[in-house]
């Protein structure tokens, strides 16, 4: 799952990975250990010691941040063994439990955050052309899409966003978008197979490679061919079109910063049509190094529906959301 693509070069992530040694790690969460036990008005310990909760916080910076250095210091993020396996480390670290509130992390680990985050998206990015290249050497591509390293995530993630939408009685909508579907749309894909069978589905990217790569994916179905549309735009350059779906799902790395997700957030909510639902895909905790947190603010034109944050190994957040019928459904 780590890893669209990331506006850092490799020489540019060797740099800014030389930034932040060893010092500035320790420093770092030093003073969020800090920030954090004042900030919660927590008596110390008649020894003076460390709460343990902090203790393992600090530790998990330290080592989050040690990686992110690692990645920062390659030629290519392209997938290898080595890349792998400093993701798999890196993934592993971020959906163990904790407490971390990234609000409280010092301006220093913040920046670390976001860079990380855009990292990610390049290596994210990176893995799935390969495999849909991979994948489209092969007669029959969709019966070996378990190849796909994160599959059985997808799968997982697909099932639950369908059970939280069927809750709140979507059942089988009509039409379907899904932004940022990158070279690989596997949501779309395990939706309309598993969940969605008579769904007809528009997959929105900002690259019409991906677009390209995805259609050849889907080419060698003919029920998915005619079911699945892919559109070659920046959503916000999309307008009317939008009030076409039951359903919009936005993917996590729509939206790299705060500021880019808002307006994305409030631009698909000016021109969806009303009570249509929206699926955001967020992210909490320790899994924010990993992908941008969207807030319930941050939907202040939506009806907030519900908001579910995984404990296994399903790393994104899942907040359901409807534009109102009126303004007096907010």
């Amino acid at each position: 799952m780590p890893p669209p693509a990331s506006r850092h070069s490799p020489s540019a992530l060797r740099a800014e990975g030389c930034q932040w040694g060893t010092v500035l790690v320790l420093t770092s969460a030093s003073r969020w250990a800090s920030a954090s036990a004042g900030s919660r008005n927590r008596s110390p310990h008649p020894d003076g010691s460390v709460q343990k909760s902090e203790v393992e916080q600090f530790n998990g910076y330290a080592n989050i941040v040690r990686i992110y250095k690692s990645l920062c210091e390659l030629e290519c993020l392209k997938p290898s063994m080595h890349v792998n396996g400093l993701f798999t480390q890196l993934v592993k670290l971020c959906t163990l439990p904790s407490s971390i509130d990234i609000k409280l992390l010092s301006p220093e680990l913040q920046q670390i955050r976001q860079d990380l985050i855009g990292v990610c998206a390049r290596a994210e990015g990176l893995l799935e052309l390969e495999f849909s290249t991979l994948l489209s050497k092969i007669p029959r591509p969709l019966n070996c899409l378990h190849l796909f390293p994160y599959y059985s995530n997808y799968i997982e993630l697909a099932g639950l966003e369908y059970k939280i939408l069927t809750n709140h009685g979507l059942l089988q909508p009509k039409r379907v978008a899904f932004v940022g579907s990158g070279p690989m749309p596997l949501t779309s894909i395990v939706l309309a197979t598993q969940h969605m069978l008579s769904t007809s589905f528009a997959n929105y990217d900002i690259d019409a490679s991906a677009n390209d790569m995805a259609r050849l994916l889907v080419s060698t179905d003919q029920d998915l061919a005619r079911r699945m549309a892919f559109r070659s735009c920046d959503i916000m350059n999309a307008r009317e079109e939008l009030a076409e779906f039951d359903c919009i799902f936005l993917a996590a790395l729509v939206g790299m910063t705060k500021d880019e997700k808002v307006k994305i957030l409030r631009h698909i909510g000016k021109y969806m049509k009303a009570g249509g639902f929206l699926l955001v895909r967020s992210a909490n905790g320790a899994r924010a190094f990993l992908y941008p947190v969207v807030e319930d603010e941050d939907l202040y034109s939506f009806r907030i529906l519900q908001v579910f944050h995984p404990t296994n190994d399903v790393i994104n957040s899942i907040i359901v959301a409807q534009k109102p019928l009126s303004s007096d459904q907010l």
